[in-house]
């Protein structure tokens, strides 16, 4: 079966790398740095935002009817795939993936009241759908809903991305409702009971906080169930993989730019054959992730019996390649790799926290396992 981006994917991925190359400065990382360099920021470059909003980025999956631009996970990929190589800091992710759950198990006032301000750019969201030591299929676990008329919750979940910039955050928690086992609450940070706090993390291309509710008053989306969850974080999943197969592509090209460069016995180092070797097997890999990385969004919006297994394949390959592409361009930059003005510590530092977001290899391996052979 041939499978490849359609003529408008592959426009909207020019547009993505054209605007990351203009005001992110893709090349030297310029503004990446700035963010890096200043943890105590907010982790967004200035007037990023707007440039983005502007493009139509937070509106991917919005339905027409609210003002987005109803298409599906495989751009929102297409998006996520061009962070990745740009490093690019901010809250896009996070805020496609709550997009998704308003979309999925909102009602319609309150797809009325979202949605659009999402589409324009106006109003963001964060996620906090599994505890960082959580079982991948087990959203919800660690924030537990008070009873389903006082709207309520209790609990912490860790690793929250860009919470302190999102005027709601989306929560899983579980419930006692025998018909749903977990759901979605709508929380809002500045409510009583909702605390955010700050956490350090190895990748400063993003900002990491812990919610702790306490009795926090939060708004359910009603149509959300446990297969709605889980297709939330199969969703999150896939992003996550993209982004990473977005970092090994860029991490391999930089590498290649350098052995083509760097002279060592009057001659490229990438003319050694030791290192074609190497590269040709990274290749290899990388190519299988990127096609399984497109597979797994086209599953999910196609709803393909297959879907959950490619999800699987997508993260798992994803996380392995970007592991080892960022560790070789490390090695194979010698001297100047190690250094802390050089690049290579960005892209290695993110996709070290990404290979653990939403479950590492091994994980999604043993998922794979349990899926096909039961």
């Amino acid at each position: 079966m041939d499978f490849a981006l359609t003529q408008e994917q592959l426009g909207l991925q020019s547009a993505v790398r054209d605007l990351i190359a203009t005001h992110v400065r893709a090349a030297h990382l310029d503004v990446v740095r700035a963010v890096v360099d200043s943890p105590e920021s907010d982790g967004e470059p200035a007037g990023l935002w707007a440039r983005i909003a502007e493009q139509g980025w937070p509106a991917v999956a919005v339905p027409e009817e609210y003002g987005g631009l109803g298409l599906g996970l495989l751009e929102a990929a297409v998006i996520a795939r061009c962070l990745g190589a740009g490093v690019v800091p901010g809250p896009i992710a996070a805020n496609l993936i709550g997009g998704e759950a308003i979309r999925a198990a909102g009602s319609p006032e309150q797809q009325s009241a979202w949605l659009p301000g999402l589409a324009e750019g106006r109003v963001r969201f964060a996620v906090a759908l599994l505890r960082p030591a959580a079982a991948w299929d087990r959203p919800g676990d660690g924030v537990k809903a008070a009873g389903q008329t006082e709207g309520k919750l209790t609990g912490e979940v860790g690793q929250v991305e860009y919470a302190h910039l999102a005027d709601r955050i989306v929560v899983a928690a579980e419930t006692d409702d025998a018909r749903a086992e977990v759901g979605l609450w709508l929380v809002d940070p500045a409510a009583t009971g909702v605390s955010i706090t700050r956490t350090p993390t190895l990748d400063a291309t993003t900002r990491t906080s812990t919610l702790t509710l306490t009795g926090a008053e939060a708004e359910q989306l009603p149509g959300a169930d446990a297969a709605t969850v889980a297709d939330l974080v199969s969703r999150a999943t896939v992003l996550a993989a993209n982004d990473l197969i977005g970092i090994a592509r860029e991490a391999l090209t930089r590498t290649v730019v350098h052995l083509r460069t760097r002279e060592q016995f009057g001659r490229p180092i990438g003319s050694f054959q030791a290192l074609k070797h190497h590269l040709a097997d990274l290749l290899v890999g990388l190519t299988m992730a990127e096609h399984a990385g497109w597979y797994a969004a086209h599953a999910l919006d196609a709803e393909l019996p297959d879907a959950a297994v490619a999800v699987s394949v997508a993260k798992a390959k994803a996380s392995d390649v970007a592991r080892l592409a960022t560790a070789r361009m490390i090695q194979y930059h010698g001297g100047i790799g190690y250094t802390w003005e050089h690049e290579t510590h960005i892209f290695f530092k993110r996709a070290r926290r990404l290979e653990q977001t939403y479950g590492d290899a091994a994980t999604h391996r043993a998922r794979i396992a349990a899926l096909t052979l039961g």
